[in-house]
C-alpha cells in the first residue's frame, strides 16, 4: 500500500470511526488496515488514532494530520482528472428520499450509467438526516432548507407543495374553502428529523398561515404518510409530484388549491473534503440536469 493509499485508508477511517467500517468501504482485510495504520504510526512517530471498543477517533497530531490528507488527497484528484481522458470510476454512495428517487431520479439514471459506466452506486433511501461524514456518505438529496452544517450545498430546484385528503374524508368532515374553515378537521403529522416536532400545515396567498391541527398519526416516514391520507385519516401537505397519480385517480383530493403552500427547495450536500471528488462532481452536476423541470 503506497503514501497515498495510507492517508486515503486514514481519511476514511477518520470519517467512519471505524476501522472495520473503512476496511469494508475500500474492500480491505480488517487485519490489513490495522497494520497498515499501525507502520504509519510508527514511521511518523506519532499516535494518530484514540481506539475504544466502540470507536474510533483522531488525536490531536491525527486531526492535523487528517486535514493534510485531505488538501493532498484532493489536489491528487484534481491534478489527475485535468490531465486524464479518464471518466471517474468507484463506489459513489448517495442518499436520497425514496419517492424522489424513483419518480424523478430513476427513470433518469440509464443516463448517467452510460456516461459512467465505471461508477457504481450505493443508494439509500430516507427523510431522517444524514450525518455524510459518519456513515460514509459521498452526497445526500434532501428537500427542506438546509441547516448551516459546514456542507457545500447545491439547490437542484423547487417542489410545487399542495394539500390533499381522500373524498371519504372529505366526506366526513367537509370540503374547506379557506384555512378559517378548517375548524374541526385533522391532519396527518409528520415529525421533523431536525427538531422532532410535528409540522404544521402551511397556506400562502396574502402571506403565510401555518395551522396545527389535531392528528390521531405522527409519523417519520413521507410514504406512510400518503397511505394514512388514501385511508382517510387528515388532510395531508406533501410535494404534488408524489401525489399526481392520486390526484389523477380520485384517491386524493386537492383541498385549498387557492391557497397553496410554499414550494419546498431541493439540495443537493455534499461534504467539504469531498468537494473535489470526480464522482461527485459529475454525480451533482447531472442531478442538477434532471431537476431541470423543477428550476422554474
Amino acid at each position: 500500500m503506497d503514501k497515498l493509499d495510507v492517508m486515503r485508508l486514514l481519511a476514511r477511517i477518520v470519517e467512519r470511526g471505524s476501522f472495520s467500517a473503512a476496511a469494508v468501504d475500500l474492500g480491505l482485510p480488517r487485519s490489513t488496515v490495522t497494520e497498515a495504520i499501525k507502520q504509519l504510526e510508527a514511521r511518523l512517530g506519532v499516535r494518530l488514532l484514540d481506539r475504544t471498543t466502540r470507536h474510533v477517533s483522531p488525536t490531536l497530531d491525527g486531526e492535523a494530520y487528517y486535514r493534510r490528507c485531505l488538501a493532498i488527497l484532493a489536489e491528487v484528484e484534481d491534478a489527475e482528472g485535468s490531465f486524464s481522458d479518464r471518466k471517474p470510476r468507484g463506489l459513489l454512495r448517495i442518499d436520497v428520499h425514496g419517492r424522489m428517487f424513483r419518480q424523478i431520479i430513476l427513470p433518469a439514471l440509464p443516463d448517467f450509467l452510460t456516461r459512467y459506466p465505471e461508477i457504481a452506486l450505493r443508494i439509500g433511501e430516507g427523510d431522517r438526516l444524514v450525518d455524510l461524514v459518519r456513515e460514509g456518505v459521498d452526497c445526500v438529496v434532501r428537500a427542506g432548507t438546509p441547516a448551516d452544517s459546514g456542507m457545500i450545498v447545491r439547490r437542484l430546484g423547487l417542489l410545487r407543495e399542495t394539500t390533499v385528503a381522500s373524498p371519504d374524508y372529505l366526506a366526513r368532515h367537509g370540503t374547506p374553502r379557506t384555512p378559517n374553515d378548517l375548524a374541526g378537521h385533522e391532519m396527518i403529522g409528520f415529525l421533523s428529523s431536525a427538531t422532532g416536532d410535528v409540522l404544521p400545515l402551511e397556506f400562502t396567498r396574502d402571506g403565510q398561515v401555518e395551522i396545527k391541527l389535531p392528528c390521531r398519526f405522527t409519523v417519520t416516514a413521507s410514504e406512510t404518510t400518503v397511505a394514512l391520507a388514501r385511508l382517510g385519516y387528515g388532510l395531508l401537505q406533501v410535494p404534488r409530484y408524489g401525489v399526481e397519480a392520486d390526484l389523477a385517480s380520485g384517491t386524493l383530493v386537492e383541498v385549498l388549491p387557492d391557497f397553496p403552500p410554499s414550494p419546498t427547495p431541493v439540495s443537493a450536500l455534499y461534504p467539504q473534503s469531498r468537494q473535489l471528488s470526480p464522482r461527485v462532481r459529475v454525480f451533482v452536476d447531472w442531478v442538477i440536469q434532471v431537476f431541470r423541470p423543477y428550476q422554474g
